[in-house]
């Protein structure tokens, strides 16, 4: 049944001159533990049944095709990462979804959404989430490590650089908050959306720490050519741990400050905490 109802949705997109394909769960797929009426969670971050089958089959027609994601968690959608021109993780719009989707396709608007969670490659992967410990995910026999796609990543139909961060005083004292600038350029053709996103990472302290840390974001709208600068202040607490005693402290030391579009392409500077 389900090979007649592919090969029927080829030959639509055969004749089609843009496909817009939707993929993904229900709500009967994605829920949350369990309950005497329904079961809990799937096994597997795959899409379910025969939908990769229906994608390869209607990719292999080298139409300009859109595939939209409408799911309740996040799906390890390989092959669609590696092989569709466009992917829209819609998650579950509700009663406007046809209106939002048609503005995204149509560019009426310009989407800027940045991933609030890390998209793994596989169940191997889990847990995986961006501010991990320094010991974490080794590695793995045949498979890499890095997600499929990092917490924070999105794109939009134009294009950013964001600078290194500039620390207006590198070193401060314990106590002290540091003034931390980004500029964001829009280097594409249309006006959009970027979320800057700020992270530190403690270069040695005496507890381990997460390899980075989200600390302040900020979304600004640009228009093509143009070029603001963010400011974020980082506070004694946003530099602070627990520490051995439990005592929460801002240890003496450096810390690298950095500054991107998500949690993996980041651009850095260095902060030193002196002692009183």
């Amino acid at each position: 049944m389900n090979r007649k109802l592919i090969a029927e949705a080829v030959e639509t997109a055969r004749k089609a001159d843009v496909v817009v394909m939707v993929l993904g769960d229900n709500e009967q797929l994605s829920r949350e533990a369990w309950a005497d009426n329904h079961l809990g969670d799937r096994s597997s971050l795959d899409l379910v049944g025969q939908q990769e089958d229906l994608a390869r089959a209607v990719l292999a027609l080298k139409k300009p095709t859109v595939v939209l994601l409408l799911n309740g968690r996040p799906l390890a959608v390989n092959y669609l990462a590696a092989n569709a021109p466009a992917l829209i993780e819609g998650w579950y719009l509700g009663q406007e979804t046809g209106n939002a989707v048609a503005d995204v396709v149509f560019g009426k608007v310009n989407p800027g959404g940045k991933l609030p969670v890390t998209i793994a490659r596989s169940v191997g992967q889990l847990p995986v989430y961006y501010n991990r410990k320094p010991s974490s995910r080794r590695g793995y026999l045949f498979d890499t490590t890095s997600p499929l796609y990092p917490f924070g990543y999105g794109l939009s139909y134009t294009t950013f650089d964001i600078s290194a961060p500039r620390i207006a005083r590198p070193t401060i004292r314990n106590g002290e908050t540091a003034q931390v600038s980004v500029d964001v350029t829009n280097t594409g053709s249309r006006q959009g959306d970027e979320v800057v996103q700020l992270y530190i990472h403690d270069d040695q302290a005496t507890v381990t720490r997460p390899l980075i840390e989200l600390k302040r974001f900020k979304r600004v709208s640009l228009q093509p050519g143009e070029k603001q600068s963010v400011t974020f202040e980082l506070k004694p607490n946003d530099l602070a741990l627990w520490n051995m005693d439990m005592k929460r402290v801002v240890e003496p030391g450096t810390f690298t400050i950095s500054a991107g579009p998500n949690s993996a392409e980041l651009k850095t500077a260095t902060l030193t905490v002196a002692a009183r």
